[in-house]
């Protein structure tokens, strides 16, 4: 997860950043992610389950590592920051915005990286920032009856551009008008749910994506 070198200059061409499902099969989901991988160039991966069982996350964390790391992309979980040097990956995705950050840190060293997913404030997002994270994650990005139905804003993202270095996640409810939108502004798009839902994950990648060109 690269900064930009100018933050005045605003971010190029965003990257995706790919989120697992919830759940899925361990017998064939790394297929259907392979073929995920191998049809957009993906910057960062993320495990995302919904389940709180050691051992399931231990399983889809060896099966996911060996796909991420033969590309050469990073992996990082879900809040188990625990779980980052004992399964191998390459860091941890935090929930609950700065509050936990600087701990974390003390705990699973410089290198690792700290993202921080901060909701729809960019002061949150500053505060992650200087406690330590390595990425700063607003969202949802589209209209959505979840949570509370907040959105963040596409000021936050072409504010965070002109003044900040950290590199900034553009996370929940992505769509194709919300991609078009914030393109200029953001350093990733973090796509997870909007394609495994459908059919043709692949497929589905390249047409939310299609306004970056």
């Amino acid at each position: 997860m690269a900064q930009n070198d100018t933050a005045q200059e605003g971010p190029e061409t965003p990257q995706v950043y790919l989120i697992t499902p919830p759940e899925f099969e361990l017998s064939s989901f790394p297929d259907t992610l392979s073929r995920v991988l191998d049809s957009c160039e993906i910057a960062c991966l993320r495990l995302s389950l919904a389940t709180k069982d050691e051992d399931k996350i231990a399983r889809a964390a060896d099966l996911i590592r060996e796909q991420a790391h033969a590309r050469d992309i990073p992996l990082v979980i879900d809040s188990h920051f625990l779980l980052v040097e004992r399964l191998g990956l390459d860091g941890v995705h935090l929930l609950d915005g700065a509050r936990s950050v600087r701990y974390v840190r003390k705990e699973i060293g410089p290198d690792a990286v700290i993202g921080a997913f901060c909701g729809p404030s960019r002061h949150e997002g500053m505060s992650a920032g200087e406690s330590g994270a390595d990425y700063v994650s607003l969202g949802p990005i589209g209209e959505t009856v979840l949570g509370d139905g907040q959105i963040a804003e596409t000021e936050a993202f072409e504010w965070w551009s002109q003044m900040i270095e950290l590199p900034i996640v553009a996370e929940g409810a992505v769509n194709i008008a919300a991609v078009e939108r914030l393109a200029p502004y953001t350093d990733f798009f973090a796509i997870g749910e909007e394609i495994w839902r459908e059919d043709d994950p692949s497929a589905a990648l390249k047409a939310l994506l299609a306004p970056l060109g």
